[in-house]
């Protein structure tokens, strides 16, 4: 319940921090040839095709589902999102970076227009996530934000694998 426990100065920063992920991609990843966005990131993670595809899926699959099921229903069981197995079903690497990339920003513009709809009644709705356990629908954004950051990490050379996160 972290993003509840935060006070609106500290929400309005963190929802604005979500907005900066797909820039960030499109900064990082948006000019690169079809050979260097299918080079592995350190440690052999995901390339940067894979990445962004990652995230569009999760990001709609994962946490938009989420939302919207601990929203509507009563105390749903949510799944886990198994990146590395859905990276290799839907062949991340054979799939365009910019097509990932406008598939992101579009699911989390969605995303954000959804948490923006969220009365003050809705975020304790809660349910149990496989892998993570009891999950509330306000520990969303506050996990959407650790997943941004260590993507990030990842990026900057530091060893962080998301392949099986979220």
């Amino acid at each position: 319940m972290k993003y509840l426990r935060m006070d609106g100065g500290s929400q309005l920063a963190l929802l604005a921090n979500l907005r900066t992920m797909p820039e960030y991609l499109a900064a990082r990843f948006g000019g690169l040839t079809a050979d260097e966005a299918l080079r592995p990131g350190p440690a052999n993670t995901f390339s940067p095709v894979e990445q962004c595809w990652h995230l569009a899926d999760l990001e709609r699959e994962g946490f938009g589902e989420r939302m919207r099921r601990l929203r509507a229903e009563s105390k749903p069981v949510l799944p886990d999102f198994d990146g590395e197995t859905i990276a290799r079903e839907r062949n991340y690497r054979g799939k365009s970076l910019a097509e990932a990339l406008a598939a992101f920003h579009r699911a989390r513009t969605e995303n954000l227009a959804f948490i923006e709809s969220i009365d003050s009644a809705e975020w304790n709705r809660d349910g149990v996530q496989e892998g993570v356990g009891p999950v509330a629908l306000c520990d969303i954004p506050f996990m959407m934000s650790q997943h941004d950051a260590a993507h990030r990490a990842e990026r900057a050379g530091r060893q962080v694998d998301c392949r099986s996160c979220a």
